[in-house]
């Protein structure tokens, strides 16, 4: 009889063992680790390309919205490099663009926040040193449009209205819109909005008597 060689398993296939591989918890997790590397180092390089124009876009914006506010003829200085940081205990921090002509203060800027219908509504509002409202803008919005979107002064002049108004012109209890007893005209199928940007106006309109000492205080002499 001859020596038959003994039967060897059959080996796995190479396919079957890169299946296995690939299946592996640990290859898995290696891959999914490497490619939240790769996912975060693409956004901090996407980040770091736009911040700059962003932040410029942002300036640019901020300061054609100021230059409808505050009148040319009222300052010799930039706005927006003339700031004062009021902490109150209503509003928070405030950040406030002063105009000045001399150094002798002319008028002040600042934004706040109220909310419509559809959310967030931010409001730029100029005053003068006795405190009448130079003009309002809406920076940003998410109103209905065609509706609550009014509030633009490219859509219509109701935002217009507000300027040369204080807190004394209407009295506290006029300001509201007419629907709620006050003297502001809303809007037909839209209320909310306007009665938030009113609200909105006169919370800054109180902010401005709240610190009126600090606010139209001359500016420090620049060296």
């Amino acid at each position: 009889m001859t020596e038959r060689d003994p039967v060897a398993p059959d080996a796995p296939e190479p396919k079957a063992k890169i299946r296995d591989w690939k299946s592996s918890p640990v290859v898995l997790g290696l891959m999914l680790g490497l490619f939240s590397l790769v996912s975060a180092v693409m956004l901090a390089v996407a980040n770091d390309t736009t911040r700059g124009p962003i932040a410029a876009r942002a300036a640019e914006d901020l300061l054609a919205s100021l230059e409808q506010v505050l009148p040319a003829e009222l300052h010799d200085n930039d706005p927006t490099a003339d700031i004062r940081r009021i902490e109150d205990g209503e509003e928070g921090a405030v950040p406030v663009y002063v105009a000045a002509r001399g150094g002798e203060v002319t008028g002040i800027a600042y934004e706040l926040t109220g909310y419509g219908y559809s959310g967030a509504i931010r409001v730029l509002m100029a005053l003068g040193t006795d405190g009448t409202i130079l003009g309002v803008r809406v920076l940003s919005h998410t109103e209905t449009p065609g509706l609550g979107d009014k509030i633009e002064v490219g859509k219509d002049d109701w935002i217009l209205g507000f300027t040369g108004r204080s807190l004394a012109d209407p009295q506290p209890d006029g300001w509201k819109v007419k629907r709620d007893g006050g003297v502001f005209d809303q809007f037909s199928g839209a209320t909310i909005t306007p009665r938030a940007v009113v609200g909105t106006i006169r919370r800054g309109l109180a902010l401005f008597e709240r610190h009126r000492p600090e606010l139209v205080a001359p500016l420090p002499a620049h060296s």
